[in-house]
């Protein structure tokens, strides 16, 4: 039956081209985005794991930042630490030295002088963004004080988020195990009377009773503030030189223990700053697979579907033409 009201094949035509059109909006959004995944509507499941890891890469992103900070606090109390420690080594010559019968003393404490005042000025220096972990902290001279550096970030089989942290002690007291040049009073200011540098003959086990008096020790020293001349006090300044060389010595070796400690702690920052570096990559590559776009295969899809398009809207145009023969049968 032939209808001038009803044209099936330009509905049929009609709704192919509709077909057709609607197909050609996805695929240009994903040529467009370069997602096949734009939206949760494309796929909830891949759309919903999709935005949970790239929240947790812009919380690594953060980590990484984090530990790029902490890895500028722990370099910079490691380089203090290890010029400290040069410094100490040469009071430990100069101590040596002034073993030596007929070696001007006073000279020679005029050198440790200097050295000892060096010793203050890195400890005063070696501080990142506020922070000083060879000297002062927060009342470290009442009790050993933790510092953190945040060291990673984790997700658990349960979805429960957390930031991991690696801690170091600040202590200025603990004897043997001292890791701070000079502690620090309630007030966060350097207290010259306490940590490695300044009361370690306190926690010095090596002191005798070299005078046979009953004292242990022929003077009450400190690395930081040590005089030979106090030292020299007459038929004991062998014992005397013995003692500081001695307390000198014991103060590099626990220089050398907090310095190894900083040293660890910044290996495992750079270990996991590589890490977070390639896990970030690792989480962008997972979610590429989901939820990106083949560029090859959508420019195919397109070309193809710009052609049946064409062919649509040929058949279309061909099918409201079919209507307009009914007009020959009423001319005369």
């Amino acid at each position: 039956m032939t209808s001038i009201l009803t044209n099936n094949a330009a509905m049929a035509a009609l709704q192919t081209l509709r077909t057709i059109d609607a197909s050609m909006q996805d695929t240009q959004s994903r040529v467009s985005s370069g997602l096949r995944v734009g939206g949760a509507s494309d796929n909830a499941a891949y759309w919903s794991i999709a935005t949970t890891m790239r929240s947790d890469n812009m919380a690594l992103s953060a980590v990484q930042d984090a530990l790029g900070l902490g890895a500028a606090k722990i370099d910079t109390a490691y380089a203090a630490m290890e010029s400290a420690i040069e410094v100490v080594k040469e009071i430990k010559a100069k101590v040596v030295a002034a073993t030596e019968e007929g070696v001007d003393k006073t000279k020679i404490q005029e050198e440790i002088d200097q050295l000892q005042e060096q010793l203050r000025s890195i400890s005063e220096s070696a501080s990142f963004s506020g922070q000083n972990w060879v000297a002062t902290g927060a009342n470290t001279v009442a009790a050993p004080e933790n510092v953190t550096v945040v060291s990673g970030f984790i997700r658990d089989s349960n979805g429960n988020v957390s930031v991991s942290t690696t801690s170091y002690s600040l202590d200025a007291t603990t004897a043997d195990g001292m890791t701070v040049l000079f502690g620090g009073d309630a007030s966060g200011i350097i207290d010259y009377n306490s940590g490695i540098l300044g009361s370690l003959s306190g926690t010095f086990d090596a002191f005798v009773d070299w005078d046979n008096d009953g004292t242990k020790g022929v003077a009450a020293t400190e690395i930081g503030t040590m005089s030979i001349d106090n030292l020299n006090i007459t038929g004991l300044t062998t014992a005397g030189m013995q003692e500081a060389l001695a307390l000198v010595e014991y103060g590099l070796q626990s220089m050398t223990s907090a310095g190894a400690a900083l040293g660890s702690i910044s290996m495992r920052i750079g270990m996991q700053e590589d890490f977070v570096a390639a896990l970030t990559d690792s989480i962008d590559s997972g979610v590429g697979r989901l939820v990106d776009a083949d560029m090859n295969e959508e420019s195919t899809r397109l070309k193809a579907l710009q052609t049946q398009q064409q062919l649509a809207i040929q058949a279309l145009s061909i099918a409201n033409t079919a209507s307009e023969n009914i007009l020959t049968l009423f001319r005369q």
